[in-house]
């Protein structure tokens, strides 16, 4: 839901959720409002990401922060907000936005959500040795489009 940058209305996201789910999605992977993140509109994006958690019912919810357009500072508040809200997910990047998943990144999310939220570590990530440095800094899914190079490289 509202990709590339999670610009849309909090309503609409959360009917493409439902009529997704309705379709046999059986996990939402949802961009967060990266302007209104970066304005500090904290209450705006917390609405937003549960708008569309409370319509996901009982259907994971990942919230993407596309970390490599936010500070430090940001991907914390982002991460607080999925926390509290209880999203399944927090992961890295949308693969569209530049930049992909650091290995700081990855665990600094990882500290915030704890263990209630998991973190999936996705753009960038193209070799074993990538992989197991965002596992080793909490990510316990990957996503990259060289994922079958990767798993047979290491077979």
């Amino acid at each position: 839901m509202g990709f590339p940058f999670g610009a849309g209305l909090s309503a609409s996201k959360a009917i493409e959720a439902k009529m997704a789910i309705e379709n046999g999605a059986r996990e939402i992977d949802m961009v967060l409002p990266i302007g209104r993140l970066r304005g500090k509109e904290y209450d705006y994006v917390h609405h937003d990401i549960k708008t569309v958690h409370d319509a996901c019912g009982d259907v994971p919810l990942k919230i993407i922060l596309e970390t490599s357009m936010l500070t430090r500072e940001e991907i914390i508040g982002a991460c607080v907000i999925c926390r509290e809200v209880g999203v399944a997910f927090v992961k890295t990047s949308t693969g569209f936005g530049g930049g992909g998943a650091k290995s700081d990144d990855v665990q600094l999310m990882k500290a915030v959500v704890g263990d209630g939220v998991e973190v999936k570590a996705s753009g960038g990530i193209r070799t074993y040795e990538n992989a197991i440095e965002m596992y080793n800094a909490g990510a316990r899914r990957i996503g990259a489009s060289a994922s079958v190079a990767i798993v047979t490289k290491h077979m």
